[in-house]
């Protein structure tokens, strides 16, 4: 994924010019959850159509030529604005400007989005769990608000696994406006939407990873539900690259088969990450 734009000529005198073949969006609100993790949305060009759960490459107007990452769009396909969730990573190309941001301020945008996490690359099934890490939630946060998941899935099961209790706050809002909502309510119609979030570094879960969770069979207890079955279940993973490593071979291990947009299988695993 290129990070390199052809810019256009005219730009104010001092500033730097708006590449070609990009949006130039304008930031609507910033959410600092703590000092590693912020999410923000932005206005939503009028042509720019995506599937939940596919991300885009985003930058900043502060160089001739913008480093540009890769970023899950975190709102869902039908909203009228566009949301992200980040890390914020010092010394980062992006990240360190990006977390700098506020209302009133333009963000890039390359115009074509893509990704592995849609429904498109996953067979029919009746469970659809989501396997995510800190910001690997993002991808996720736009897939359970979509109806088509309801749609095809009579149960969605949310897991999200950070360091500390305070970083699973973003995830908790957005399960529990969907909880609260009526218009959400409208959007689940009925299905059932389960969420599981643990801190590794503190609480009843200290050291447990996600895999651990689901070998030793706490996920499911917890939630009252059964174990992985590859027959009905299935699988998106979006988080930390040892994370996507052993919770793929753990799905793997118990028959699941890796899918993608033009060849659909039980999982789904997305290997962008931004800095």
């Amino acid at each position: 994924m290129s990070s390199v734009a052809e810019t256009v000529e005219a730009a104010p005198a001092g500033e730097f010019p708006i590449p070609a073949n990009v949006f130039a969006e304008t930031v609507t609100s910033v959410t600092h959850y703590t000092d590693r993790l912020f999410a923000f949305r932005m206005t939503r060009p009028q042509s720019f159509r995506f599937r939940s759960g596919e991300f885009v490459m985003i930058g900043l107007p502060n160089a001739e030529k913008p480093v540009f990452r890769a970023y899950s769009i975190a709102s869902p396909a039908w909203d009228e604005e566009l949301e992200f969730f980040s890390i914020k990573v010092p010394g980062g190309p992006l990240t360190e400007h990006l977390q700098k941001i506020k209302d009133g301020d333009t963000v890039l945008m390359r115009k074509k989005p893509t990704g592995t996490l849609v429904h498109d690359a996953l067979k029919p099934g009746k469970r659809l769990f989501l396997f995510s890490t800190g910001t690997g939630i993002a991808p996720f946060a736009s897939v359970i608000r979509d109806p088509e998941t309801y749609e095809k899935f009579d149960q969605v099961v949310l897991t999200q696994t950070c360091r500390l209790d305070a970083e699973l706050s973003y995830g908790r809002e957005l399960v529990a406006h969907m909880h609260s909502d009526e218009m959400m309510q409208e959007v689940m119609a009925g299905k059932d939407l389960k969420f599981h979030a643990t801190a590794t570094r503190e609480g009843e879960t200290k050291g447990e990873r996600i895999t651990t969770l689901i070998e030793n069979g706490k996920l499911f207890t917890d939630l009252g539900i059964a174990p992985l079955d590859p027959a009905n279940d299935r699988a998106m993973i979006c988080g930390s690259m040892a994370m996507l490593k052993d919770t793929e071979a753990l799905l793997q291990a118990k028959g699941f088969e890796e899918g993608a947009n033009n060849s659909p299988g039980t999982y789904v695993v997305e290997r962008a990450f931004v800095d």
